[in-house]
């Protein structure tokens, strides 16, 4: 594991604890009985929000004015560094882009005017990783309160060259926020084309229609259930008690994990008799998953890799005559109506047989294989742009420990500072 430490013996770099460097300010929930609190302007983080970004812009749930009033003290403004303290997402890091509130599972640092903000996102990437690690060590749910997070201690070199190292590793990060840009415009385009032929039926506004118990269809389609033509499979987790069900070559993703526009690298891994002696199943990639319990419920995403998945995921797997391409944003499109069938107290939750038992359109075989062509290579973009993400991802990560070290010397390097 390596620790952040000063390599570079010639500069100057100083050991500072993280409540030097800003204001510490731990998140609060405005109470959710109160539904005048939620639904407002004011962006509210938790940690099941996506927090592999480096820059914030949406999250799951905002605030109005009445909820903020309850938390008021917990404001904190744009540039805040945003530090996961519990659970097993424990050390992710994200930076605000306006005014936000976070929950109590989040600290955040308000970093003054002798540090560079993005400087310390960046140490705070490699002190998130060595906090994560060092709480699995422990059998109890993982957890920095707010005094132990506040005497971390960090190195820091002069404010120059803390502007030329967060300024390289910066401009990875914007090439990897162009590509997200473009694929999220890309999938949204994905999602229009979907509603412009089986929701709109814009294509075959001439044909005649007939009734049905989803609404007016084109007369040669039909209704059907998503369990009647397509696998539907409920995810499960092997023994923690038992080691040699994990660390294997198998891909196994928890419920957090939906929360990724894709899936290209799983929570954690498996073995081969983990799969066997537990209730998880090998999804294939381009399945579409569903989470359906907890504060994921309603979560969606698409497999680019094979996996497994916990008991809180639902796999939908597509076929030959029902194509990932199909299958995505058709299960996109009905979420809203599937969640009507949630149930539980304290932990709302949807089943398997609430997806299977869903009705959905069913168009002849001809109308998805013309919707194919189209979107196919749309996909396959989107797709190619997030393995060309993780690459860069992997390359600053790995210049991420040496520049944050000293280990290279940017003194001399001439960097772009804006």
């Amino acid at each position: 594991m390596q620790e952040i430490k000063k390599i570079n013996l010639s500069l100057e770099w100083n050991e500072v604890k993280l409540e030097d460097v800003g204001k510490i300010i731990t998140g609060k929930t405005p109470k959710t009985s109160i539904e005048d609190n939620y639904g407002g302007h004011i962006p509210f983080l938790t940690p099941s929000d996506d927090m592999n970004v480096k820059i914030i812009k949406y999250t799951n749930k905002t605030l109005t004015l009445k909820g903020l009033n309850e938390v008021k003290n917990c404001l904190i403004p744009k540039n805040s560094v945003c530090v996961s303290c519990i659970g097993s997402d424990l050390g992710k890091v994200v930076l605000t882009s306006e005014d936000t509130v976070t929950n109590q599972q989040i600290n955040s640092i308000i970093v003054n005017e002798k540090f560079d903000y993005n400087f310390i996102y960046y140490t705070m990437i490699l002190l998130g990783k060595q906090l994560n690690y060092m709480s699995k060590s422990s059998t109890a749910v993982p957890i920095i309160n707010k005094s132990t997070f506040s005497n971390e201690l960090i190195f820091v070199p002069s404010l120059e060259e803390q502007k030329k190292i967060s300024s390289i590793l910066s401009n990875i990060d914007a090439k990897i926020d162009n590509l997200d840009k473009i694929n999220k415009n890309l999938d949204e385009l994905c999602h229009s084309l979907f509603k412009y032929y089986f929701i709109d039926f814009i294509p075959f506004c001439d044909d005649d229609f007939i009734d049905s118990d989803i609404g007016e269809i084109p007369k040669e389609w039909s209704i059907t259930t998503v369990g009647n033509i397509l696998d539907c499979k409920l995810g499960g987790t092997p023994s923690r008690s038992n080691e040699s069900y994990w660390g294997g070559s198998i891909a196994w993703i928890n419920s957090g994990k939906v929360n990724d526009f894709r899936i290209i690298e799983p929570s954690e891994y498996i073995t081969e008799k983990g799969l066997k002696k537990s209730a998880t199943k090998l999804l294939p990639a381009k399945t579409t998953v569903i989470a359906i319990t907890g504060a994921t419920l309603g979560q969606i995403s698409l497999l680019e890799i094979d996996s497994c998945a916990n008991q809180s995921v639902i796999g939908i797997i597509p076929n030959i005559n029902y194509p990932y391409e199909f299958v995505y944003p058709l299960i996109s499109s009905i979420l809203i109506d599937l969640l009507k069938h949630q149930t539980g107290g304290a932990q709302q939750h949807i089943n398997k047989n609430n997806v299977e038992s869903f009705k959905i359109i069913c168009p002849p075989a001809e109308i998805i294989s013309e919707y194919k062509t189209i979107v196919s290579p749309i996909y396959s973009k989107i797709s190619d742009n997030c393995f060309e993400i993780e690459k860069l991802h992997k390359l600053r990560d790995t210049l991420l420990p040496k520049l944050m070290s000293g280990e290279i010397d940017v003194s001399k390097i001439n960097c772009d500072l804006e």
